[in-house]
């Protein structure tokens, strides 16, 4: 390292001219379909070589001396932990032991605690498993847990410090006696009970000191027994001549039933069912998106996305469960079907219009008998019971609301509110959501949810915090962020755009958004800050955009084709390098939405030229200040991506607005993060935005 910048004196302040680490870098050129694609930082690459983490702690010592001086941080940190210090709870559900389950946080709890009680609101609850006892510093989070049919054993899934890999561990129910049961290397899995054990799926132990960077390939599922160790566990599926699938096991809730979804290669999955032992195919491609509901006298019933873009429910024969022998049972609508289940002899069906969730009940034999009235635009989630139609419970949430439990009364049609959460010294009702439709480049109109704080006007200097993502059909409904209402009392607008590429309005939005037409992602995030100016909301310089994984890629892409239209961006745990990202765990798996540079030379063109770290402007052309964030366990968008983006942005000559990277430790991807990582965090992410937004917060 010939430079550690502020981690050896500390006179650099937050001066307009920062000194940055020298990364390692070599004079790798590849040459792809003849285009030659210099990636000098190819080091970096490798996150366990001792340059590169010598190059990572220069890196953190220059962030952290740069935030330390901002005179409000210690100040946004303080409020932050006011504002999430409030108890927060999970939807209740019934367990096979007959008993409730749900989870809760008191406060400031690194991770929920999961309790269990003989009522929704009874007084007699009892801890079932405190996952803060796992970890000295919450690191350890519970992502999951799967009671067996009879209700005698519960197993649970960790994960440690926010990796993807998961381990699962088995209680005695009554008891809470941990057993000897204990799977190791499991990804992407649940434990899926079927008589005397579970299935799950896993990939073959990875190669020590490459366990987050190496490609995940032969994803098998596994067969567990009680009692026995994990190396005499039989293999129930696997598929060697493609080894990039994923294998996914469900068993069917009212009859045991066990299906294989297959994934990896196309939009949608494969479909298979186990019939007297012998596999019978129901899908063939994964050009379409199907989900089993349940298997109800030998019927299956089934939401997909054959035939209808925006998805219908259809019904099967276990007796001749292939596609071409559906039969439709409830037809696509104009709204997005979402979300399907039973409770009782009725289903619920969760449809997604405008970004917004609508819920309605019908028959089994497909007829609309009525809808759940809820408090307005917002997301809700469900908890049903078949066999227990009286368990209906749902939660809802909005931009101004935190969730909010309710019970359904099937008899009735009435909600009866089970529990709202208070947050000490903020009234919501200051606070207003609308929503807006503004047209892209090429005319589509794009909607946009704007939430902010009541009586603020149009005067172009408010600040905006743009937020979008735009890709794997993932659609951003609202809901309640604490740490977003930080944001709201400082008199910052919240956008959030509903981008193509997502799923907002069914398969033809998403397809829209990817491949050679990933630019409309682009075009539609610039609209949307374009729109706020022209509105008089905003301008330029009071403009900060944020972005997550495919979304850090977003804004990766838009600072470098606008660098003009904003004054702060923060991308993070991006998608950085579009050359080489199928080369690293499961980055093949997202071919089927960015094409990849080995597809074709025209493929290879279309992603180097919109590619984060290949397309960053040398020529003095001034940016936005940028804080890149990522983490050392994120073995889902591997931190190189970041690593390489941020160490080509300081090389470059893009003015002089700060350039940083923060690099967090013991984290991932963002699932399961501690609270208290949490909030470091976003202090540190509004710390440097309203710094350069010249702007000192309440």
């Amino acid at each position: 390292m010939t430079s550690m910048a502020c981690s050896t004196f500390i006179g650099c302040g937050n001066s307009k001219h920062l000194t940055y680490p020298a990364a390692p870098s070599d004079n790798t050129v590849d040459t792809i379909f003849g285009i030659a694609v210099p990636d000098p930082y190819r080091p970096l690459e490798n996150d366990t070589a001792a340059e590169t983490v010598k190059w990572v702690e220069a890196e953190n010592a220059v962030t952290e001396a740069y935030l330390s001086k901002i005179p409000f941080r210690n100040k946004i940190n303080t409020r932050l932990t006011e504002l999430n210090n409030f108890v927060k709870r999970g939807l209740p559900w019934r367990g096979n032991d007959g008993l409730y389950y749900f989870y809760e946080n008191d406060g400031l709890k690194n991770q929920s605690v999961l309790y269990r009680a003989s009522a929704p609101e009874a007084a007699d609850r009892e801890v079932f498993l405190d996952p803060n006892t796992l970890s000295d510093d919450g690191t350890v989070a519970l992502t999951g847990v799967f009671q067996s049919k009879d209700g005698k054993y519960t197993a649970y899934t960790i994960s440690r410090s926010g990796s993807d890999w998961t381990e699962i561990y088995v209680m005695d129910t009554k008891t809470k006696e941990l057993l000897p049961d204990h799977i190791e290397w499991a990804k992407f899995t649940g434990a899926t009970w079927d008589g005397d054990g579970f299935y799950y799926s896993a990939y073959p132990r990875p190669e020590e000191g490459k366990e987050f960077s190496n490609a995940n390939q032969n994803h098998q599922v596994y067969y567990h027994k009680m009692g026995t160790p994990q190396t005499d566990d039989t293999i129930a599926f696997s598929d060697p001549a493609h080894p990039f699938h994923f294998h996914s096991a469900d068993v069917a809730e009212s009859q045991p039933v066990l299906f294989v979804s297959i994934g990896g290669a196309g939009v949608g999955n494969e479909l298979k069912v186990r019939d007297n032992g012998a596999w019978r195919t129901m899908e063939s491609t994964q050009e379409y998106t199907h989900g089993v509901i349940d298997v109800i006298d030998n019927k299956i019933y089934i939401l997909t996305s054959y035939g209808a873009p925006k998805n219908r429910l259809m019904v099967a024969d276990l007796a001749k469960p292939e596609r071409d022998n559906w039969h439709e049972l409830v037809p696509e609508a104009d709204g997005v079907l979402v979300g399907a289940q039973f409770a009782g002899e009725k289903l619920f069906l969760t449809y997604e219009k405008d970004a917004s969730n609508h819920v309605e009940i019908y028959s089994m034999d497909g007829k609309k008998e009525s809808e759940v009235k809820l408090p307005g635009f917002g997301s809700v989630g469900f908890s049903t019971d078949r066999k227990h139609p009286e368990d209906i419970f749902y939660a809802f949430t909005s931009f101004t609301s935190p969730s909010t439990h309710y019970s359904y009364d099937l008899k009735t049609g009435e909600s009866r509110r089970l529990f709202q959460a208070d947050i000490n010294g903020v009234n919501l009702d200051d606070y207003v959501t609308e929503q807006v439709f503004y047209p892209s480049a090429d005319g589509t109109k794009i909607p946009m949810f704007l939430t902010y704080k009541k009586g603020i006007e149009r005067n172009g200097k408010n600040p905006v915090f743009l937020y979008g993502y735009g890709g794997f059909n993932v659609s951003l409904t609202p809901g309640f962020s604490a740490n977003r209402m930080f944001l709201l009392e400082n008199g910052v607008i919240y956008a959030q755009a509903n981008l193509r590429g997502g799923s907002e309005y069914g398969e033809e939005w998403h397809e829209a958004g990817t491949k050679q037409k990933k630019m409309n992602v682009f075009n539609d995030f610039i609209a949307a800050a374009e729109y706020l100016i022209d509105e008089g909301w905003t301008s330029p310089e009071h403009i900060a955009i944020n972005g997550g994984s495919n979304g850090g890629l977003l804004v990766g892409a838009t600072v470098n084709l606008r660098p003009e239209l904003f004054k702060v961006a923060i991308p993070q745990v991006g998608v950085m390098d579009m050359m080489r990202y199928h080369l690293f765990t499961i980055g093949w798996n997202w071919a089927s939405d960015y094409g990849t540079s080995a597809d074709s030379p025209e493929m290879a063109k279309y992603l180097l030229d919109y590619s984060p770290l290949h397309t960053i402007r040398n020529d003095g052309t001034p940016y936005p200040a940028i804080l890149v964030t990522t983490a050392d366990h994120d073995d889902r968008v591997v931190p190189a991506h970041s690593f390489k983006y941020a160490a080509a942005l300081q090389a470059a000559d893009t003015g002089d607005a700060p350039k940083l990277i923060r690099i967090d430790s013991k984290a991932g991807h963002g699932s399961g993060k501690p609270i208290a990582k949490v909030i470091d965090e976003y202090t540190d992410v509004y710390s440097f935005m309203f710094e350069n937004l010249g702007i000192e917060p309440k």
